[in-house]
């Protein structure tokens, strides 16, 4: 008897330390730090497929989409951030709340899908942007944009999809050098990254966006291949962001795997272990 309630014991202790720990992790997540995957392109070469890192949630501070979203295909598993903190939505305010800047690249919650994007942040609330043959028009006055030379990377199949990369020097084949030009674009607050150019494509060229009040305008660095603020929600693109939607501020690569998995050590970018995102 007194062994089988020792057996009990024992169960009920690793039962507790196992809730114990995901209640820690759970808050952890919520309050300071969320992990976050690149699946896709849109952000080259800031973030290349296979970078992961940790998102700063107190950057910002808090609203509903600061809850986590669990979501594992193969389990069926989709439950996100308003499903655990619904009740939270429509806030007029953010707790502990700090104004993005521009330039951040920042992690949000895609307005109609809900799916968690991460994009840079370019229009505040009342700016006027606009593209012209593929350079940035903000509030009226062209971005300064440099050459920078050109990004190669090699044709083929990245991160658990399997995408293959789009190239500006045509149709190349499998293992061939991929090109895109690469410019440096400074934002009128000093902030500077590289930007992407693959081919003339619709949205270098578009009306003006005037942001509203409490939203933001996001766009990836890696222009021709970005599904962002350009292409309206209708579409299935982002539109305007609101601000209760922001999950936090992308600051640092803590690893990257240019595989299909990370399990794959052999395909580890040791030259990004840590390395900070400008």
């Amino acid at each position: 008897m007194a062994e089988k309630e020792g057996v009990l014991h024992s169960i009920w202790e690793t039962v507790k330390t196992v809730v114990y720990a995901l209640l820690i992790a759970g808050i952890f997540r919520t309050l300071f730090f969320q992990p976050f995957w690149i699946p896709s392109g849109s952000m080259k070469d800031t973030l290349l497929i296979g970078d992961f890192l940790f998102v700063n949630k107190m950057a910002y501070g808090y609203s509903y989409a600061s809850c986590p979203s669990i979501r594992i295909p193969a389990l069926g598993v989709d439950i996100g951030a308003d499903d655990f903190c619904g009740v939270f939505q429509g806030a007029e305010d953010r707790l502990w709340g700090s104004e993005p800047e521009r330039g951040d690249v920042v992690v949000f919650r895609h307005p109609v899908t809900g799916r968690d994007f991460i994009k840079r942040l370019i229009g505040l609330p009342g700016d006027r942007i606009q593209m012209q043959d593929g350079q940035l028009i903000l509030n009226g006055t062209p971005v300064t944009v440099t050459d920078a030379g050109i990004f190669e990377e090699e044709f083929a199949p990245q991160g658990p999809q399997g995408l293959r990369p789009r190239c500006a020097n045509g149709a190349v084949g499998a293992g061939a050098v991929c090109e895109k030009r690469r410019f440096t674009e400074t934002l009128p607050n000093g902030v500077s990254h590289d930007i992407l150019d693959i081919r003339s494509q619709g949205y270098d060229d578009t009306g003006v966006y005037t942001v509203p009040e409490g939203h933001y305008f996001f766009m990836g660095d890696n222009r021709d291949n970005s599904r962002d603020s350009r292409e309206p929600q209708a579409s299935g693109g982002v539109g305007f962001v609101p601000r209760e939607d922001i999950v936090g501020r992308a600051d640092r690569i803590i690893f990257s795997s240019a595989g299909r998995s990370m399990l794959y050590f052999w395909t580890w970018r040791s030259d990004r272990f840590f390395k900070a995102i400008d």
